[in-house]
C-alpha cells in the first residue's frame, strides 16, 4: 500500500506570511498537530505544528510562520510505500508527513491514516464501497458486495459497460481495495 492509497485531501494549509495566531487557529480549529506551509504556487516551504507555535510566547499577531516553522519540510510522494512513511514518522517523531508530486501538494499522510491502513478492516471496506454505490445508484440497491484480502467482488445487474467501469471505479477509490471483480448476472445463463 502506497501514500497515494491512504492519503487525506484536500489539505488545510498555511502561507509564510500568515501570523502565528492565525496559524494557530487554523490548527485547533481542525484539530491538527501540524499544517504545510505553502507558498503561492502550491510549493511545500515548511511545516507549522503545535510544537513551533508554543516556542513563539508573545506577539502572536506580529509573529509570522516563516520565522518560526520547520525546514526543510519532510514530504513523500504517492509512491512512497506507507511502511516507509512509518519509518520516517517514527525516526524524525513527526505526526504528519505531506505528499507531494512533481513538487505541488496534492495530499498529507497522518498518523491516523498509517493506523487505519494497519487495520484494514473488511467490514469497513464493504461498508465504504457499500456507502459510495448506494450514493451512485440512489435507493436501489442493485449489488451485493464481498471483500477478502483486499479483493471486492459486486455482484448483481448493470445497465451496461460503462455502469460498470462507474462502478469499479467507485470501488478503487476505498483505502484497502486492491482489486475489483464485477459479475453481471444479466450475463449469466441459467437452464430452466
Amino acid at each position: 500500500m502506497y501514500a497515494r492509497d491512504i492519503l487525506t485531501r484536500p489539505v488545510v494549509t498555511v502561507g509564510p506570511q500568515v501570523t502565528v495566531r492565525a496559524a494557530v487557529a487554523l490548527l485547533t480549529g481542525h484539530g491538527f498537530a501540524a499544517l504545510p506551509v505553502v507558498d503561492d504556487e502550491g510549493r511545500v516551504v515548511g511545516m507549522f505544528s503545535e510544537s513551533d507555535a508554543l516556542g513563539v510566547t508573545s506577539h502572536l499577531d506580529t509573529a509570522i510562520v516563516e520565522a518560526v516553522m520547520a525546514v526543510p519540510a519532510e514530504v513523500v510522494t504517492p509512491g512512497t510505500d506507507i511502511s516507509a512513511i512509518a519509518s520516517r514518522m517514527l525516526s524524525g517523531q513527526l505526526r504528519s508527513m505531506p505528499v507531494v508530486e512533481h513538487g505541488l501538494l496534492v495530499g498529507i499522510v497522518a498518523r491516523s491514516d498509517l493506523l487505519r491502513a494497519l487495520i484494514r478492516d473488511e467490514t469497513t471496506v464493504e461498508a465504504r464501497v457499500r456507502a459510495l454505490l448506494d450514493d451512485y445508484a440512489g435507493s436501489r440497491r442493485a449489488w451485493s458486495i464481498e471483500v477478502a484480502d483486499g479483493q471486492v467482488v459486486i455482484r448483481g445487474l448493470f445497465a451496461d459497460a460503462s455502469e460498470q467501469s462507474v462502478v469499479a471505479a467507485l470501488a478503487r477509490t476505498v483505502a484497502g481495495v486492491d482489486r475489483v471483480e464485477l459479475i453481471d448476472d444479466a450475463a449469466v445463463v441459467t437452464d430452466r
